[in-house]
């Protein structure tokens, strides 16, 4: 399947970071993305390393995995918001319980892909947190208004 390469702005290539444990997964992960016209500013292995790659490179998207050694990719997550409110982290897992995704959500990724991940329904995922609008949906737990 053809991709139209994903744009932001007058940005030609968008940069992404991709954090995950399994070599196996990031490499799949960084194929689709070059597919995608992407470009790749780095890779990590945990969330320890992810933080610090994100601090090098100022990626405009991380791929976060979740179940990952030293630090889990939610606690990542929170980690990097804290210190850049401005990050675009997409959580890619395969563990996909409500609890985990309502987590991320909550400490600031702006959205979740189920593993293993489709390209098709991958690449719409990542135009709409390119969109012009790249707040978070809001998360209401048992459906209440906040």
């Amino acid at each position: 399947m053809e991709f139209k390469p994903l744009t932001c702005g007058d940005q030609p290539k968008i940069r992404f970071l991709v954090v995950d444990d399994s070599v196996f997964a990031r490499k799949n992960i960084c194929k689709m993305v070059e597919a995608f016209g992407g470009e790749i500013a780095g890779e990590a292995g945990d969330g320890i390393a992810a933080i610090s790659k994100y601090n090098d490179t100022r990626p405009d998207i991380v791929l976060m995995d979740i179940t990952m050694p030293k630090m889990e990719g939610i606690e990542a997550v929170e980690h990097i918001v804290h210190d850049h409110p401005e990050a675009c982290i997409v959580m890619v897992s395969s563990v996909g319980y409500q609890d985990n995704i309502l987590s991320a959500l909550q400490k600031g990724a702006r959205h979740f892909v189920q593993k293993p991940v489709k390209p098709e329904a991958f690449y719409e995922i990542i135009r709409y947190v390119l969109s012009e609008n790249p707040e978070p949906a809001p998360v209401t737990p048992g459906g209440g208004q906040s």
